[in-house]
């Protein structure tokens, strides 16, 4: 059965044909500020980026009428269980409608199911970034005006661990684990038999990453947030994307990093040991998550390709649980197998609500 998977990203879209669980093509479309100038809103640019997938397909030699499914990236919408959904109507409005905000994402379904149409293929969409498992205790802030969001690489998380699940012959459902995402922006999350039921990430908490700050101080932030120093939007740029190593670094570049590291800067030393320092110390805090022992930590996400950091987290977390690594992102793959996972009635498709 041949899947079209699509992931539009703010600069790109990522499509890929798989046949059953093998990539047959894949293509990186990339859109410059002048393609996309002329589109003040998100869903302005829907048009545009149709026409660009059917036309790459078209000229890799891929006839749309012989895909099986569709599968699109979910984007911002109302918080869900993990899980492939059919992509309904009310699923389309929402995120039209950006209930929860604009974001490249929400072209995903919505591009999925268009084509789908056309074609008389189901749509789906995979583990979105609204995908929120916690349990009750964990969204327990401290101050009743916050909660405790569920914000993570959902997508990558759960097929992840379903590959470390499947390493150690157990089912996902079966196994406790603390998996780490690490990237431009982190999530470190605890799986208790099949749910993210606590974690860490996006620009709450968690910490910092190459341009996010992860969790601050509390009383200070607040006192830095009215002191006149920034701006209402320059902070929430320290927060998601000039915060982190950059802040004190002026570099988003991890191997940048640990490359002055290497050559002696010992203040890109003390920043690089921080950051892994702090990771371990999250993986660490959420064995509070478990009844009983943990099967695996696992390490992904593009920084995961770093001996440095996989050798110092394993050597800070070896008393809690063996480490597997899975470097890189495997978002493609995992929309695929979502959907394949359907098609050969081995998962129930959810219906979004």
């Amino acid at each position: 059965m041949k899947i079209l998977v699509i992931n539009p990203g703010g600069t790109s879209t990522k499509i890929a044909v798989f046949e059953d669980e093998k990539e047959l093509f894949k293509e990186n479309i990339t859109h410059t500020g002048e393609d996309l100038k002329g589109f003040p809103h998100v869903f302005d640019q829907f048009g545009y980026r149709k026409d660009i997938i059917l036309e790459t397909l078209k000229k890799a030699g891929f006839e749309i009428r012989t895909f099986a499914a569709v599968a699109g990236r979910g984007g911002l919408m109302n918080p869900i269980p993990g899980g492939t959904y059919t992509v309904n109507d009310r699923m389309v409005e929402d995120l039209r409608g950006a209930i929860h905000g604009e974001h490249p994402s929400n072209l995903g379904a919505v591009l999925a199911k268009e084509i789908g149409d056309e074609i008389g293929a189901p749509s789906f969409v995979v583990d979105p970034v609204s995908v929120d498992e916690l349990m009750p205790k964990a969204r327990i802030s401290g101050i009743s005006d916050l909660e405790r969001p569920s914000w993570f690489h959902a997508l990558n998380h759960k097929a992840v661990a379903r590959w470390a699940a499947e390493r150690i012959g157990k089912k996902y459902e079966d196994c406790n684990l603390i998996i780490a995402h690490l990237g431009s922006g982190n999530s470190i999350v605890a799986h208790r038999k099949g749910q993210m039921v606590d974690g860490s990430g996006g620009r709450t908490n968690g910490p910092f990453s190459p341009e996010r700050s992860g969790g601050l101080p509390t009383y200070p932030l607040v006192e830095l947030c009215y002191s006149g120093k920034y701006t209402h939007e320059q902070m929430v740029a320290k927060l998601s994307s000039v915060g982190g190593m950059y802040d004190y670094l002026g570099t988003k570049d991890a191997q940048e990093v640990e490359r002055r590291m290497e050559a002696g800067d010992a203040k890109a030393r003390l920043v690089y040991e921080a950051f892994v320092y702090s990771v371990a110390k999250e993986i660490c805090a959420y064995a509070a998550a478990f009844d009983g022992p943990v099967d695996r930590i696992v390490l992904t996400g593009g920084i995961a390709h770093s001996k440095f950091v996989v050798d110092e987290v394993s050597r800070m977390t070896a008393f809690l649980a063996p480490m597997e690594v899975v470097a890189g992102e495997f978002e493609m793959e995992a929309l695929a197998l979502g959907a394949l996972r359907v098609l050969r009635g081995e998962e129930e498709p959810q219906i979004y609500a």
